[in-house]
């Protein structure tokens, strides 16, 4: 590729880019012109507080001590990283390589261009400079030997990059299949989430070990002293082992040798990342060119087998999902909830947003278990009255915080199927309903499982469960009208395979973002009955566990009459804005 097809065709993605901010308003250009020159400037402000940081506190550090805090940039990176790669699996490609094959260009030039523009990330804004910016600040505090450092940060952001690019890329060709599509989303989903909670795991496991009886004499404690100062070096031992392991930590490892005067570690680990890199990158091409030019689709096809004619299903007296019938639902409303809820459980970004919720189950489920069994913490093994009283509340929160994307966003998950809702002879009221009806068997098997966690682990008792099942009926109908209102004011589309938003406008991101600083404070009614409960208990006027249903049947009265007066005006809202609405789900990414 020469320079003047390089210029033609970033003057080419200049001017598709400029279409999208034209499409989208001014605001929107606006909002991504300001988030672009602060990423810049967080950037620039990452690079010279390393410097300093690097000068003036670091170079004074110990080299574990280096180590540790490398470590934590490290999995600090890998962590927002991987939160990247989950809302879009598949690469995003600055040039599509299939319109460019009929041209003379060169598919590896295209393909190391695409490359380095696919990686323009946050994350990648802020850590590549403040790691460099400590590399300077330890070779000036510490010795120019520190500056060996430099080939280790960019050996290790080449890795990671070329490695994801290269994942990216056998997911893009595996994903051509859309039955084994919803499958890979989800596991690598699932997977990624576990590996992320990990460390979080293993420091519940370790603190669940480390918790006994406080030491009661000066043998006791001079014991305690020597145990912990074992289980400290022990711990560095295996910090050391891991960081030697791992190539990922390779970076780490590094800035401990240099800092202990040994350079060799260092540079064998610099080389080692780039080769790494190098071989990452080198099978993302082979896997790029063997994909474009149909290696990966064509596949012989075997001779079709005539499959015996299935009875009629009227005939056997089976009925499929969609052909239910829900009692005292109206049958519009009816048949959108059974439809939705079909296209819900087959939607892979659906799974994906419900993965969150079951990682987050595991989390807390861990963590609640190793803290019942702590002794040191908790003698009794038990809970207090008041967090027990508390516990429901924080149940049902904890229920739609995972579900908070879903709820307020009913139509995004649409895309093109909204044309059948805008073509229904319903009333709108009755699509609302039938969405909310949707979202019922999901949150309430979330919920389920919550309380059945609660209940084992920190023993709740009838009264508290009956006052979380009350909490979570009003909490339902609550977020269901705010749910209801933020799909209709501010749709967004999600793209198919992944949890990112696309085609946003500046207006949108704000009613968005507003929406989620909010979304906190709609849910601190479900802990009125528990206040309410501990008050009356304080005071000694009722016992709490006959206030706290009491409150919960009320609040979900109140609940109830708020949804039904609200149903019909966001009905209207709907018809009104439905072609909008439309617009926005359905229009694809230039």
């Amino acid at each position: 590729m020469n320079g003047a097809q390089l210029r033609a065709l970033l003057m080419l993605r200049w001017q598709l880019t400029r279409n999208q901010w034209r499409r989208g308003g001014e605001i929107n250009a606006v909002i991504t012109l300001i988030f672009y020159v602060a990423a810049l400037g967080l950037a620039a402000v990452g690079g010279v507080a390393g410097v300093v940081l690097g000068f003036l506190v670091f170079a004074k550090m110990s080299p574990e001590a280096n180590m540790a805090v490398w470590d934590v940039l490290v999995l600090t990176f890998l962590l927002a990283w991987a939160m990247g790669v989950l809302a879009e699996l598949q690469r995003s490609e600055l040039l599509d390589v299939s319109r460019l094959l009929h041209l003379p260009v060169s598919l590896r030039d295209v393909f190391l261009l695409n490359y380095l523009a696919s990686h323009l990330s946050l994350s990648l804004a802020l850590l590549l400079p403040l790691m460099l910016g400590l590399t300077v600040g330890l070779a000036c505090g510490r010795g120019p030997a520190m500056g060996l450092l430099a080939p280790l940060v960019l050996g290790f952001f080449f890795m990671i990059t070329a490695w994801t690019y290269c994942l990216r890329g056998w997911l893009a060709a595996l994903m051509v299949n859309k039955r084994r599509r919803r499958t890979i989303i989800v596991g690598i989903m699932i997977v990624f989430m576990l590996l992320a909670q990990l460390p979080n795991l293993l420091m519940n496991l370790r603190l669940g070990r480390m918790a006994n009886h406080p030491p009661a004499n000066a043998a006791e404690i001079q014991a305690w002293i020597t145990r912990r100062a074992e289980e400290q070096r022990q711990t560095l031992v295996a910090f050391d082992w891991v960081n030697r392991c791992l190539p990922l930590l390779w970076l780490p490892l590094g800035a401990k040798t240099l800092a202990e005067g040994r350079p060799w570690p260092a540079l064998l680990g610099a080389c080692g990342m780039i080769v790494l890199g190098a071989w990452g990158l080198a099978r993302a091409y082979r896997g790029t060119l063997r994909f474009y030019q149909g290696g990966e689709t064509q596949r012989p096809v075997a001779a079709p087998v005539a499959a015996p004619t299935p009875a009629s299903k009227v005939d056997s007296g089976n009925t499929i999902l969609v052909e239910w019938r829900l009692p005292a639902i109206p049958e519009e409303a009816a048949a959108t909830a059974l439809a939705s809820f079909r296209s819900m459980s087959r939607a892979p970004e659906v799974k994906m947003a419900l993965t969150t919720t079951v990682i987050m189950l595991m989390a807390v489920g861990s963590s609640m278990f190793l803290v019942r069994r702590a002794p040191g913490l908790r003698p009794d093994g038990g809970m207090s009255t008041v967090m027990q009283s508390l516990l429901p509340g924080g149940v049902v929160a904890m229920t739609f915080f995972g579900l908070a994307q879903l709820a307020f966003n009913y139509f995004g998950f649409d895309r093109n199927g909204f044309r059948a809702i805008v073509l229904l002879p319903a009333p709108r009221r009755y699509i609302l309903l039938g969405k909310n009806l949707a979202l019922l068997p999901v949150a309430l098997a979330v919920f389920a499982v919550y309380l059945g966690l609660a209940t084992a682990l920190a023993g709740l008792g009838v009264s508290a469960v009956l006052t979380a099942c009350l909490d979570f009926a009003a909490a339902l109908l609550a977020m269901s009208v705010i749910g209801n209102f933020a799909s209709i004011l501010a749709p967004y589309r999600i793209a198919a395979g992944s949890l990112k938003p696309t085609k946003m406008k500046g207006l949108t991101m704000l009613l968005i973002l507003a929406s989620q600083l909010f979304f906190p404070l709609a849910l601190l009614p479900v802990f009125v009955p528990a206040g309410l409960g501990i008050l009356c208990d304080e005071m000694g006027w009722l016992p709490g566990t006959v206030v706290m249903p009491v409150c919960g049947v009320l609040l979900v009265g109140v609940s109830a009459l708020f949804y039904g007066y609200t149903l019909e005006p966001l009905g209207r809202l709907l018809q009104c804005r439905e072609q909008k609405i439309l617009q926005t789900v359905t229009q694809e990414v230039e």
